[in-house]
């Protein structure tokens, strides 16, 4: 791994930005895009794109999208005693938000912030046994004296709630223990591909930015891809890896490849798409392997609009996903890069009609 994928790793995973709060994030990807295409665009839920036209004769659109969002939580209310009751934005487990580091973001600044632990006691039921933790009993506390207080330092509902994480490489340098690698995964490997193929003549018309919202719901996919009508829609995004045990029957091993997903709940990977990512990864001896998933991604919302847009998906799998620590291989981040820039190489009009007639 060079060092400069692991700076821009390190600079997206430690940036903070969840869902509908991307500004920040995407002032990064607008930064580092801008000298590397023929013109930005933002849609208007704050997607941004970067567009690299093509001299070819009719070529095709391809759109290339990650999202910008992590998981994190928005203030519903300041109790008497300063502390906030939140709303999850994404899908957290409740046993591993109790006494974590966040930061509080308001329109006076930035303070640090702890999720508070529920103790046992609390959780008995009237037979002494255990219930369910539930994100409305986890208090976040900065450190306020009075709800007056909090106020004063600008505090109000609606203010975002992110998870504060440095980011390092593991003992053997091939694993990297961050947050929200779901999905600046993929916001690293369209900012690197980008790099990768200035100075190239494409025979396609590239569309490769990010997306907001996605954890919530796959919103900001819809309004992009009504805006810039692409042919064919890649998502590149981060998927739970299921490998603690060894056991080769479940999905997402860390170090094998990138995931070619042929199914989720939200989408079917059609025959044409998954064909072609097929020939592609094996005529360029790319590592891949495939995916069946219980969770969707961008691609699934993309499928659905405009005339139906072909969608597929070029994932890696991470461990402990959706918390404030995640375990990822860059081997498989290679991979998932290797794949991103021979789509954009090869996918001519030729190519096009051979994924249609396919599918």
């Amino acid at each position: 791994m060079e060092d400069k994928t692991f700076d821009l790793i390190k600079k997206l995973t430690e940036a903070q930005g969840t869902s509908g709060f991307e500004h920040r994030i995407r002032e990064i990807m607008r930064k580092e895009m801008t000298p590397l295409v023929d013109e930005v665009q933002q849609d208007g839920l704050g997607g941004i794109f970067g567009i690299r036209k093509s001299k070819a004769e009719n070529a095709p659109r391809i759109m290339v999208a990650a999202h910008m969002d992590e998981i994190g939580f928005m203030v519903a209310s300041i109790s008497k005693q300063g502390l906030f009751r939140v709303v999850p934005l994404g899908g957290w487990n409740p046993y591993v938000v109790s006494a974590q580091r966040f930061t509080l973001q308001t329109a006076k600044g930035d303070y640090p912030c702890v999720s508070s632990s529920v103790p046992p006691h609390l959780l008995r039921g009237k037979d002494g046994a255990g219930s369910k933790l539930d994100i409305a009993d986890i208090l976040f506390d900065a450190g306020f004296d009075s709800k007056e207080e909090a106020e004063a330092f600008g505090v109000r509902p609606g203010d975002a709630i992110v998870p504060i994480v440095e980011t390092v490489k593991m003992a053997n340098g091939k694993k990297i223990l961050s947050k929200a690698w779901d999905n600046r995964y993929g916001t690293t490997v369209v900012l690197e591909a980008l790099k990768e193929l200035q100075g190239e003549e494409l025979p396609n018309t590239l569309i490769a930015g990010a997306n907001v919202q996605e954890e919530v719901g796959l919103r900001g996919a819809k309004g992009a891809v009504h805006q810039f009508k692409p042919d064919l829609f890649f998502a590149v995004d981060c998927s739970p890896a299921d490998d603690l045990t060894g056991d080769k029957d479940k999905f997402g091993h860390l170090g094998e490849g990138f995931l070619l997903r042929i199914q989720d709940p939200s989408m079917i990977t059609l025959k044409g798409m998954r064909e072609f990512l097929l020939d592609t990864a094996e005529t360029h001896h790319i590592p891949y392997q495939y995916f069946v998933s219980k969770g969707g991604t961008d691609a699934g919302a993309a499928h659905q609009m405009n005339n139906g847009v072909p969608s597929a998906v070029i994932g890696v799998c991470a461990r402990y996903i959706h918390t404030h620590q995640t375990v990822f291989h860059i081997d498989d981040y290679a991979a998932a890069k290797e794949m991103v820039l021979q789509i954009a190489r090869t996918l001519d009009r030729s190519t096009f009609e051979t994924i249609m007639k396919n599918n």
